[in-house]
């Protein structure tokens, strides 16, 4: 897995280094990098939902399953990850690789709220609108669908989802969105 175009840049770093990475799906439950410490945070001014046709990790460009991304608007509830400077252009590299497998997604730096402090911290937000897998708000009942269905690299969409919403009520947050197409899926998988 390769990540299209030039590594992220790396700008936002506390003053020894560190940077901190913003996990709102998958992260939250399978980082994948080497990580110095882990919060609870809140990003403002995004919400999480199911906006992505996945063509490598949930589906292929032939059956598309279905990701979550970040949509301009609300906020989002995840986890901020500090990572040691020596490790940092290590694990930017690793997430361009798994967040970049095709240009859908971009980086972004946002300032994720912890009970310690705000942090400055990447994520990986999807766009430009115009492009071919960006879904953008789609109805339950096809969201269910495509996450029923799809099955990619990294499995099946509605293995993805069943992870993703157990992580968050175990860190005390319900989605009442994904909670519902949970239960939408495992009407369609019965």
């Amino acid at each position: 897995m390769k990540a299209v175009g030039p590594p992220s840049p790396i700008l936002h770093t506390e003053p020894n280094g560190d940077i901190w990475v913003f996990g709102y799906g998958s992260l939250m439950w399978k980082p994948g990098f080497d990580v110095l410490e882990r919060r609870s945070a809140l990003i403002l001014g995004y919400h999480r939902t199911f906006c992505v046709y996945s063509h490598w990790h949930r589906g292929s460009p032939e059956k598309p399953g279905l990701v979550m991304g970040l949509a301009p608007g609300g906020s989002c509830r995840g986890a901020a990850y500090r990572v040691a400077a020596d490790n940092a252009r290590a694990a930017v590299d690793y997430l361009d690789a798994r967040e970049r497998v095709t240009d859908v997604y971009n980086p972004r730096w946002v300032s994720a709220h912890t009970d310690n402090g705000t942090v400055t911290a990447i994520t990986y937000v999807p766009g430009p609108r115009g492009h071919i897998q960006y879904a953008g708000k789609i109805d339950a009942a096809k969201a269910a669908d495509l996450l029923a269905h799809g099955v990619g690299n990294s499995g099946p969409g509605w293995e993805y989802l069943e992870n993703t919403v157990a992580h968050l009520i175990d860190e005390g947050i319900r989605d009442p969105y994904l909670i519902d197409l949970r239960d939408r899926v495992r009407e369609i998988r019965r």
